[in-house]
């Protein structure tokens, strides 16, 4: 992709970030294993704590003026790689912009663990934090679930999930999610060359994740977010993509078909970003806007 096309603004960073080369099994899991060893960062007035409690492994992000309102935070990584410790200054400043405590789940990777676990050990964290709703000072009522790249896919599929079990939800929050396999399986994508996160690495991400299911005709429930049918009675949705990112076209029909089903949807677009562009340079002008648009739109649903 000819960088011409990435925002001016952005340009210096994009060269300074690789792209993922995820083929190869050796490859994929020296950058797997290094992924999970990265440290967390304290935020200054955010009380942070980590819990383990059997398959449940979650970050508690505590803001100093709590509100009652929560948070499940499910990190990226393209199902393969990343922890939760990489978003702890994503999920703390999170906390203190929209008063919501956070809890950020480290759910077990593909493609050693793959589907359903890393879907079921975000749902045992969102089960976990229903529990402890009360010393965890959340109203049960004003919970959202959200996440980034894989995180929003494995965030989609669980509300889902939660959403036909009965479960009440606030709003789903996803940041340029990885919702649909079809993209992957579609080999002419590979030629597009995406910034960060390309076609190749997406079919890996995927593979690991479903095994030689990918572009089947017929997946398990809650396997693909963007393969259901019905997104009737599903909560408020905000979601951003950039136009030159490979997921754009996949989260552009994934809100439509969410507002022809009665959703109410705020689709963000980001001109000129490659993706995930919000963590490796989000001090940059468009990263500011899209978490300050993302985080009020947020604090805005969870408010009694």
């Amino acid at each position: 992709m000819d960088l011409e096309r990435v925002d001016p603004s952005l340009r210096d960073a994009t060269r300074r970030v690789p792209v993922l080369d995820l083929e190869g099994r050796h490859r994929l899991r020296l950058i797997a294993t290094l992924s999970r060893l990265a440290p967390g960062k304290r935020i200054a007035g955010v009380d942070r704590r980590i819990v383990r409690r059997g398959p449940v492994r979650v970050r508690v992000h505590t803001p100093p003026a709590p509100t009652g309102a929560g948070l499940l935070w499910v990190h990226g990584g393209g199902l393969v790689l990343g922890s939760a410790a990489m978003d702890d200054r994503m999920s703390a400043e999170t906390a203190v912009a929209t008063g919501a405590v956070v809890v950020s789940v480290d759910y077990r990777l593909a493609p050693k663990h793959p589907f359903p676990v890393p879907l079921d050990d975000c749902a045992a964290a969102f089960a976990w934090m229903r529990a402890e709703s009360d010393s965890l000072g959340i109203d049960t009522g004003r919970i959202a679930v959200g996440g980034q790249s894989a995180g929003g896919g494995l965030a989609a599929a669980l509300v889902q999930r939660l959403i036909d079990e009965g479960v009440p939800l606030a709003a789903q929050w996803l940041f340029c999610p990885m919702l649909d396999d079809r993209t992957a399986a579609d080999r002419t994508r590979d030629a597009e060359a995406h910034f960060v996160w390309n076609n190749r690495s997406n079919l890996v991400g995927w593979r690991s994740y479903l095994g030689d299911r990918v572009g089947a005709d017929e997946l398990p429930a809650y396997a693909v977010p963007a393969r259901r049918a019905d997104l009737s009675g599903l909560p408020p949705t905000w979601m951003y993509a950039s136009d030159i990112e490979l997921f754009y076209a996949e989260d552009r029909a994934y809100a439509e078909a969410l507002r022809a089903a009665g959703v109410d949807v705020t689709f963000d677009t980001v001109p000129g970003a490659p993706h995930g562009f919000e963590t490796w340079a989000r001090d940059s002008r468009l990263a500011r806007g899209v978490l300050s648009r993302g985080r009020d739109w947020l604090r805005e649903r969870l408010t009694a």
